[in-house]
């Protein structure tokens, strides 16, 4: 498969590493010496998928700049999740091919899964509290990260008694979203669900950039061939089906 690289930080080199493993060519890597010139070329439009990390800030335009060369995108990149309306209207009309998730670990992914799962057992225990402590690396720019907001959300959907989330304000029907950045943490997130007399704590603590690079490219696999606004459930739902490799 041919794969077009959209960001050549850590998680490019990560990616780019682990698919040429997997057998894949890399035709373009787009980075802030090219981001003006890369994506009208024939090399990049030889791409079967692009992979997106980039900031907030630049994925809208990169995702676009994409689109516009016939190539689908998966992207991780996070804390722009409300401009993405325009995107999912061009996957409605067919214009598009888009996969993004707040994070690409599949054992993220079994992580919000355990999370929504004990929201609901805690939703008639209204002694319990949540609270989420999440960290990540200095060079994160977003908080809360995009997987903090999932998790937050699926607590929610979960446990009614859970209105919202926020950084700032606690409250009974609050779960308060802490972040922490330190040195070169990959990405740890801790959910504590407190009583007067006991604590329940979930935790998933990612040991290297290897497991998000390996979903993304897992995620651009699955990705070739399909059409439209794609998720990280359907994909999980496809592999569980079909688990060959």
């Amino acid at each position: 498969m041919k794969i077009a690289l959209i960001g050549y930080g850590k998680m490019g080199h990560a990616i780019e590493r682990i698919a040429l493993e997997r057998g894949h060519t890399i035709v373009q890597k787009i980075d802030i010496d090219n981001a003006s010139t890369g994506f009208d070329t024939p090399e990049f439009r030889s791409a079967d998928v692009a992979i997106e990390f980039t900031t907030p800030a630049t994925a809208l335009e990169n995702c676009l700049a994409a689109f516009e060369q016939g190539v689908p995108v998966v992207c991780g990149s996070t804390g722009w999740k409300e401009k993405m309306a325009q995107i999912h209207e061009l996957c409605d009309k067919g214009k598009a091919t888009f996969f993004w998730t707040s994070n690409f670990s599949i054992g993220v992914n079994l992580f919000f899964a355990v999370n929504r799962y004990l929201a609901a057992l805690m939703e008639p225990f209204s002694q319990y509290r949540p609270e989420m402590t999440e960290i990540h690396h200095i060079h994160k720019l977003d908080h809360p990260s995009g997987t903090a907001i999932t998790l937050a959300e699926g607590i929610i959907d979960e446990c009614p008694r859970i209105k919202s989330w926020s950084e700032t304000e606690k409250g009974d029907d609050i779960i308060t979203i802490n972040h922490k950045r330190e040195g070169e943490v990959p990405g740890t997130h801790i959910i504590n669900w407190d009583s007067t007399v006991d604590s329940i704590t979930i935790e998933h603590k990612a040991k290297s950039r290897d497991g998000f690079a390996l979903g993304a490219v897992m995620a651009a696999e699955w990705v070739k061939g399909r059409k439209g606004w794609l998720t990280m459930d359907e994909m999980l739902r496809s592999v569980i089906a079909d688990p060959k490799p």
